[in-house]
């Protein structure tokens, strides 16, 4: 009797979860309600990520007679093209899709009513490409128009003739970087000089070399790094092994075509290419379902995680040289202004271009986007939790996190100081100064400022810079940090994620429950 219970059980289970995954499975991103375009990761286009909000956080109000002296911006390039590596990987996709379209028919003269007809004959919108990755004109207009609302929002900070000591602007020597600063420095001047009918005007951009590029490209410089990153990469790829595999099966049996694990890999970069740059999003993506979509996108938000972000204190440490130029340049605009120099003698915005290897770091040290004890796990250097997997909600989110054109403004203030017991007065200042961070352009909480965007300069030094500064970037990466900061076994990291999602009940790629196989991860 008990046999025959169990065993009518299983059935039943077996049946629920089938059902669930059939339903699942006619739920397609054609659905109004979702805009595949929010994403895709870190390929998502700057109006998506700067779209989305951090839950429901009321920004500070900036007191009366506060005015902004001084603004940091650090930035990635805007919507670029894919890359020289990646442009070959959709002119293989196309190969083996025409083949695999041929093994379909079968003998047939037509495909099969389920494939796609978007399929049949299909190239690469960049076939015959031999270069790639540059900026182009939608990520222009990203930076352009960047700039012009900075410009509104701010204009007590750019009223002033221009002059390169005024208004620093840097890059990294990558051209989509360079060509990012430029876009942005023609909207921030645009109307201040006499160059063409846009009263356009010349403004230097400086750049470091790569090889000695330690505020921007502190990645490329960082061995320790480096090697880390070498070692988890092979790890990180198994991570989206079994989330592939499950999707593969879903889509040989959708579309009766023998898809492989690469095809559906490709499929997904296509799908992100042809939604961010094309505002193409009924031909790639149109193949996955929604509960798809959001579970590759997962897997991109993870390994920014894992190889950028909270997953190793080494991703953010390394960024201590940026983080440093920051605070120096926001600690010369307050003497300026405490000795009284003149207007047009001290800098007035310090303004970066570079990746998503350079600003994800520098997010991260700030403390943006943890919750509850994360921040006191970071400062002890403490592994954090993966992001959680759908349909579970998460604030690390690459297309809030790292879009393209993702930018990070420290805006410090000038306040009047009244208060004979506060902090600036101990310390001789005249008057208060402030610090409010922008996380693409909406003010975010820090949790070293007590959860606000607006905290006092030395609060913000104190709780969130000074705790970093028991590292340097030299004893972080160089030879005799290994010890320090190990690379672990690559395959730590698969691991820890497989025995994150495994257990006797789970969910699947859907967010139904089923009995878990060996044979599954």
């Amino acid at each position: 009797m008990t046999l025959y219970v169990s065993v009518t059980l299983v059935f039943l289970l077996l049946f629920y979860f089938c059902s669930s995954l059939s339903a699942a499975a006619t739920s397609f991103a054609t659905d109004e309600s979702f805009d595949v375009r929010q994403h895709l990761s870190t390929v998502s286009r700057y109006g998506a990520g700067k779209e989305t909000t951090i839950g429901s956080y009321v920004p500070s109000t900036i007191p009366e007679g506060c005015n902004p002296i001084h603004l940091n911006l650090v930035a990635r390039h805007g919507t670029r093209s894919p890359t020289k590596k990646r442009i070959k990987e959709l002119d293989q996709l196309a190969i083996h899709l025409d083949e695999l379209l041929n093994e379909a028919k079968r003998g047939e003269k037509s495909l099969p009513q389920k494939i796609p007809s978007w399929l049949s004959g299909w190239q690469s919108p960049w076939k015959g490409r031999l270069k790639g990755g540059e900026l182009i004109i939608k990520g222009e207009d990203e930076l352009y128009h960047l700039a012009l609302r900075i410009r509104k929002r701010f204009p007590e900070l750019f009223n002033e003739e221009y002059h390169p000591d005024i208004f620093s602007i840097r890059a990294t020597q990558v051209p989509r970087a360079s060509a990012s600063s430029v876009a942005f420095g023609i909207g921030l001047f645009q109307g201040n000089g006499t160059l063409g009918p846009g009263m356009h005007r010349a403004f230097s951009v400086t750049s470091e070399s790569r090889a000695s590029d330690v505020c921007l490209r502190f990645y490329d410089t960082c061995e320790t790094y480096k090697e880390y990153r070498r070692s988890q990469e092979p790890a990180v790829d198994k991570l989206r092994e079994p989330i592939l595999e499950e999707i593969t099966a879903e889509l040989v049996k959708r579309y009766q075509i023998n898809f492989t694990r690469q095809d559906v890999a490709s499929l997904w970069f296509l799908c992100k290419q042809e939604a961010s740059l094309l505002d193409i999003t009924d031909q790639a993506c149109n193949l996955f379902t929604t509960s798809e979509v959001e579970l590759l996108e997962w897997t991109d938000d993870l390994e920014l995680f894992l190889l950028k972000g909270y997953g190793k204190s080494i991703n953010y440490h390394m960024g201590l040289p940026l983080l440093q130029d920051v605070v120096q340049s926001m600690e010369q605009a307050i003497l300026a202004k405490e000795e009284n120099h003149k207007p047009g003698t001290f800098e007035k915005a310090r303004l970066r271009f570079a990746h998503a290897e350079t600003v994800v770091p520098f997010t991260c040290l700030l403390g943006i986007f943890l919750e509850g004890s994360e921040f006191e796990q970071m400062q002890r250097d403490e592994p954090l939790s993966l992001p959680p997997k759908p349909p579970l909600p998460r604030r690390w989110r690459g297309s809030t996190v790292a879009p393209f054109g993702v930018n990070n403004m420290l805006v410090l203030h000038q306040c009047p100081g009244n208060a004979s017991h506060s902090i600036s007065a101990s310390k001789g200042y005249k008057s208060e100064y402030y610090v409010q961070v922008l996380h693409n352009e909406i003010p975010v909480p820090m949790p070293g400022c007590y959860n606000a965007d607006f905290c006092s300069f030395q609060v913000f030094k104190e709780s969130i810079v000074n705790p970093h500064l028991k590292h340097t970037f030299e004893s972080v990466c160089t030879a005799q940090a290994k010890e320090e900061f190990p690379s672990p076994k690559p395959s730590s990291i698969a691991c820890k994620l497989l025995n994150f999602i495994r257990s006797f009940f789970q969910r699947d790629s859907y967010g139904n429950t089923k009995i878990n196989q060996k044979n599954e991860l």
